[in-house]
């Protein structure tokens, strides 16, 4: 059982959640996508929010600014916020146009002020969960597609809130997290996607 606990925290670690909001997207979008288009966008978004940070990490570790990869002190976390930050302002303004993929669009700018949220709350000591604020954004970003295209995805939705459970006893038995740091990051992930809803629902 631990095993599973653990492994859960990789499944749905925070880097992956907009390469897995974006591929949701891709399929439940009921709008026809060049598959050309479709496949360099993907490219970018894996680039920019998944390959550039796990380079950069190697590049702060050996530059002291990060211990491990968990970034379980709070100082450590700054510099990544930061670079997420800039990268994820990065898909906004290069990949994606609001006019042609608004949804895709606005899951990345509630991304980027979840982020900065996390920064913030850094900046003034305090440690959020952030795989419970990327699981709990991409789940609601799934449910507010569902009902958009008026898509059935009780399944999937059923399944991202077991992996919010999941994530969050993976954090707590690894104590990695407190129970308030992980409900702070529920409600950071989760509150821009909210506001976000009124430009594109």
């Amino acid at each position: 059982m631990n095993y599973f606990l653990r492994f859960g925290a990789y499944l749905w670690h925070p880097l992956l959640m907009p390469i897995f909001g974006a591929i949701a997207y891709f399929l439940i979008t009921p709008r026809y996508l060049d598959p050309a288009v479709l496949q360099s966008k993907l490219i970018a978004i894996i680039i920019l929010s998944l390959f550039i940070p796990i380079v950069t990490y190697f590049l702060l570790r050996n530059l002291g600014l990060v211990k491990s990869i968990k970034l379980e002190e709070v100082w450590e976390r700054k510099v990544p916020l930061m670079l997420q930050s800039l990268l994820i302002l990065a898909i906004i303004r290069w990949v994606f146009d609001p006019y042609v993929s608004p949804e895709l669009y606005y899951f990345f700018v509630a991304i980027l002020f979840s982020t900065l949220t996390a920064l913030l709350m850094v900046m003034v000591g305090i440690k959020v969960s952030l795989h419970q604020m990327g699981i709990a954004g991409l789940t609601f970003f799934v449910i507010a597609l569902s009902i958009h295209f008026k898509v059935n995805m009780l399944f999937w939705i059923g399944l991202f809130l077991f992996a919010n459970g999941w994530v969050a006893s993976s954090r707590l038995l690894t104590k990695s997290h407190s129970p308030i740091e992980l409900i702070l990051g529920l409600f950071i992930g989760i509150l821009p996607q909210l506001i976000m809803l009124n430009y594109w629902l």
